[in-house]
């Protein structure tokens, strides 16, 4: 579990392709603090360490992930936003976040709102009745807030801090983020369709 607030970023440093595709990632994270096996959101994908050195890790990316998220798309030079997980008594600054990838959005339009950017986003249309006006997300494993929601688009604001310490301010029209929609709407949706 994590918290959608992102704790470095880091940048792909390698991508080999032999059966399930090995990903390296340079990180600032103190790798003698790093186990093999431990789970790290890379980007919202959680995934699982494999091998790690001073600087980096390694973890490797089923087909399924990459069938389901940006990550196939990533080379050498990608910036990955960063987070390790939650642990028991860790104070919860955004919100649940599993690490489970739902889909990709993607970036319609973005432009300056005060010192902030607002961005909207167009999510697959079978998870856009899971975002709501005031509800939490997360996009590339940031945790955000949603302004508005018309249809399948939805609108959040990027403060100067985030835009800063995470790859959302770098973001163009046109490209793809890793979404997972806010697990509580997952589990209110599915109790919904038994009644």
């Amino acid at each position: 579990m994590f918290t959608g607030i992102v704790t470095d970023t880091g940048t792909v440093r390698a991508v080999q392709g032999d059966g399930d595709t090995r990903v390296e990632i340079a990180t600032s994270f103190d790798s003698a603090t790093i186990e093999i096996g431990d789970s790290i959101s890379c980007s919202g994908a959680c995934l699982t360490v494999i091998d790690k050195d001073r600087g980096w890790f390694a973890a490797s990316v089923s087909a399924e992930t990459l069938s389901k998220t940006v990550l196939g798309t990533w080379a050498e030079g990608t910036p990955v936003n960063l987070e390790r997980p939650l642990r028991i008594g860790d104070e919860l600054g955004g919100h649940i976040v599993s690490g489970h990838v739902d889909g990709v959005a993607h970036l319609i339009e973005t432009h300056p709102e005060g010192d902030s950017l607002r961005h909207v986003f167009e999510a697959p249309e079978a998870l856009a009745h899971f975002i709501a006006p005031k509800g939490s997300l997360a996009l590339d494993g940031v945790s955000l807030t949603v302004n508005e929601v018309t249809g399948a688009r939805f609108g959040v604001n990027i403060i100067p801090h985030t835009r800063a310490v995470t790859t959302l301010g770098g973001l163009a029209p046109g490209d793809p983020v890793n979404l997972e929609i806010d697990m509580l709407a997952r589990y209110v949706a599915r109790l919904l369709e038994k009644e």
